[in-house]
């Protein structure tokens, strides 16, 4: 019961935080943040919320979600990153790592044993958290793949880091070689079994998809367990859950580009469950996250004020970081091109699989030092996503399509709307089937006032506004007429290049959703 109450409590504030973010000009992930903060302020609410648990929210949060994006990234685009990839999510992951750590060690003293596990914890980088940071700018395509792309692959590195130094705070013994083997083990492994796996359970699909026993709601629940049971299979063969998860995505996005007419109904489902739940998700994390925050900060307040060396640590290891991105962008990735090294430098922004990894060494490292822990990693998440959200509004410009995107397409629905009446107008058909379709229709630009949807629902309960047989074919004729002449306004604005291709395609996929809810016998409502 304590499980539901909290993650009841989740998904009300994700609800909120994504309500609100439509009148608050903030990213919603940071609303989202400021969410989880309140209710953690909150004593009646953040008592009923269960304290963050690592396994949990790597299979049921993180599995799910890199499954998700894996599944909207091309393979091609993989298989030409593979330079990319290798380079940051495992040279530059490893090469900073180590010159953090005798930084840090250098510094203050901090053995280098527990140094390795700060700066390891400190290693991963989060595409959602990065989405964050660059809400209203505009970055290139291929910088924003390529940081997409570090962040789906360098938990793992993380990871064996980590493990490495908890081995050696443990035994006081450091093998560079036996780590590095580890390391390739995990990745290479985890890639493979993810693969695997993602091959069989599509395999599976497909062969049922194509028999007459197929069945939609059966299909759809293996694939949302598909992440989660794959993350299981991996970690218990001790290899990389994460990269497994990444892995059978991105097979997953050539099997759903393969076979989308095959199953209709059942591929629109699954995409639209895959945005929701990536949505959901998202503002999850993010409320996780601001909730964890506070509670540390309640936590560990007495111990903030008595040393600041968490504080000048979490500086320390945010800004040779930085550094040592930056040196990289500038050498290798952007071919000395100082704008776009700084974007890359900025955007290795630290989120929640930084905080999992904190909470996942307890009991680990001693009290004091995992309190320590616990103060750094809080200074390098927030750093890392304040900095860049304040420097990205120099160096990247605005996004002015998205400030008049909602203009748009209101001016779109209106003329489209007006040609579609008048066509039912147009049409020899008895005034009170004319009144329904025309209602209908001005849904579409959401201009029925309340008290009109009132009076209809009125009508229609209680049987004043009730049709006949004739009449509801006239009325779904009447329709399908209407939203043809629509699609061809739409067509003849995109043929004349009026506005964006990109938007008129967002309002013609609501005109033949509209009209699917006519014609479809499993939801037409009339």
């Amino acid at each position: 019961m304590a499980f539901f109450v909290s993650t009841f409590i989740l998904l009300v504030t994700v609800a909120m935080a994504n309500l609100l973010a439509q009148w608050v000009p903030i990213s919603k992930n940071y609303l989202a943040l400021g969410a989880g903060i309140v209710v953690a302020l909150m004593p009646s609410l953040n008592q009923l919320v269960l304290p963050f648990e690592n396994d949990i929210f790597m299979m049921l949060i993180l599995a799910p979600l890199l499954f998700f994006e894996g599944q909207v990234t091309p393979m091609v685009k993989v298989g030409k990153g593979i330079p990319s990839i290798l380079g940051t999510a495992f040279i530059l992951a490893i090469v900073s790592a180590i010159v953090v750590t005798v930084g840090v060690h250098q510094g203050f003293a901090v053995g280098l044993p527990l140094a390795l596990v700060m700066v390891a914890i400190s290693t991963p980088t989060d595409a959602t958290a990065f989405e964050s940071v660059i809400t209203g700018r505009k970055i290139s395509q291929r910088l924003g793949d390529q940081l997409k792309m570090e962040s789906l692959f360098n938990d793992a590195t993380g990871l064996i880091l980590l493990q490495a130094g908890l081995i050696w705070v443990k035994t006081s013994e450091f093998s560079f070689g036996q780590n590095l083997v580890k390391l390739l083990v995990s990745a290479l492994g985890g890639a493979f079994v993810g693969g695997i796996l993602a091959v069989a359970f599509m395999l599976f699909r497909q062969a049922l998809v194509r028999t007459e026993g197929n069945v939609i709601s059966s299909q759809t629940l293996v694939y949302l367990l598909t992440p989660i049971i794959i993350y299981l299979v991996a970690e218990r063969l001790d290899v990389s859950g994460i990269i497994a998860v990444v892995v059978a995505g991105l097979i997953h996005n050539g099997e759903a580009n393969s076979s989308r007419f095959t199953a209709p109904r059942q591929m629109y489902l699954g995409t639209q469950l895959m945005n929701f739940s990536s949505e959901i998700l998202n503002g999850g994390v993010f409320v996780i996250l601001g909730i964890s925050l506070e509670r540390i900060v309640q936590s560990q307040h007495q111990q903030m004020f008595q040393s600041l060396d968490w504080l000048w640590l979490g500086l320390m290891i945010y800004g040779g970081l930085l550094i040592c991105r930056l040196v990289y962008a500038y050498g290798f990735a952007m071919k000395r091109q100082w704008l776009n090294s700084w974007v890359f430098a900025l955007g290795g922004v630290h989120g929640t699989v930084t905080l999992a990894m904190t909470f996942s060494i307890a009991g680990m490292v001693s009290t004091f030092w995992f309190r320590q822990v616990i103060l750094v990693e809080t200074v390098v998440i927030v750093l890392s996503m304040l900095v860049p959200t304040i420097l990205f509004r120099w160096l990247l410009p605005q996004d002015g399509d998205a400030l008049v995107k909602d203009e748009i397409l209101a001016r779109i629905r209106q003329e489209m709307t007006a040609v579609g009446i008048q066509r039912v107008q147009e049409l020899d058909l008895p005034a009170a089937v004319k009144r329904l379709v025309v209602y209908d229709l001005q849904d579409q630009t959401k201009t029925n006032p309340l008290r009109s949807y009132l009076r209809r629902w009125r009508g229609i309960i209680s049987h004043r506004e009730a049709i006949n047989f004739l009449q509801s074919r006239d009325q779904r004729w009447a329709m399908m007429q209407a939203f043809a002449s629509e699609r061809a306004f739409l067509t003849e604005q995109a043929r004349q290049h009026v506005v964006d291709v990109a938007l008129l395609h967002d309002v013609y996929t609501e005109v033949l959703m509209s009209e699917a809810l006519v014609v479809d016998p499993y939801s037409r409502m009339v």
